[in-house]
């Protein structure tokens, strides 16, 4: 089995760390290439985008693919979208992997939003300074803000940008301490997050609860109507029934 795995999160070089040793099935690993240095799986890895459903179709085609893993990011719908598509296209067998999103505790003070423009109009009634963590991409969102943001990506972003920030470019996982001291340190009055889930970012939730902070939280996307799983061995337990 030749199996293509669609995402650089950690649950697709975890699946793929557990696929490659098995001398039956062929892994190829692709990534989207946004990150500059991103952390490569094992196995075959592909960097950059298909060009669309019709091209992704062309390239299962050709690759001689059995079956598709969309491992991305939740809020990768593009792909996701083209990669149902393209599945549908050639009749090749795709699962969705996704971890669960985040969910409320106690003390937390959570508003959720359904994209980056409604979190942007939501800020002036809930803070000055904001630690806003939802990556690079569609921070023009907030270009037109009169707040002063704390801006946590990878890579540097690009243009538009608010008008008033600070940019640190680190990676997690962070520690429930570290991200506590962040807060202290540049007097955060909001987080600004993305319902990713996980563990790898999940201590900022903890040290706004800890501060007493309001979160405000981008839903996730609709997903397409295909075949979801929250867990490795569920993925593992499909591809081997195929």
């Amino acid at each position: 089995m030749k199996v293509l795995i669609l995402g650089g999160t950690g649950e697709a070089r975890a699946l793929a760390a557990a696929l490659v040793s098995r001398p039956d099935t062929t892994v190829v690993s692709s990534l989207a290439g946004r990150v500059r240095s991103p952390r490569l799986p094992v196995g075959d890895v592909r960097i950059g985008g298909f060009g669309g459903p019709e091209k992704l179709a062309e390239w299962l085609v050709d690759a001689r693919i059995d079956a598709v893993v969309d491992a991305t990011h939740p809020f990768a719908e593009r792909i996701s979208a083209s990669a149902a598509a393209a599945a549908a296209r050639t009749a090749l067998p795709l699962i969705m992997l996704r971890r669960p999103g985040w969910t409320e505790r106690p003390g937390d003070a959570w508003h959720w939003v359904g994209d980056l423009d409604e979190a942007a109009r939501l800020l002036p009634s809930l803070g000055e300074r904001i630690f806003l963590t939802t990556g690079r991409q569609g921070l023009g969102a907030f270009a037109g803000s009169d707040r002063w943001f704390l801006v946590r990506c990878v890579d540097p972003p690009e243009v538009p940008l608010p008008a008033r920030m600070e940019l640190l470019l680190d990676r997690g996982p962070y520690t429930l301490d570290g991200e506590r001291d962040l807060l202290r340190e540049h007097k955060i009055d909001v987080l600004v997050t993305k319902d990713s889930g996980g563990d790898l970012t999940v201590a900022k939730l903890d040290a706004a609860r800890a501060m007493g902070l309001p979160v405000v939280v981008v839903r996730r996307p609709s997903i397409p109507d295909v075949r979801s799983v929250a867990s490795l061995g569920e993925v593992l337990d499909w591809l081997g029934a195929r």
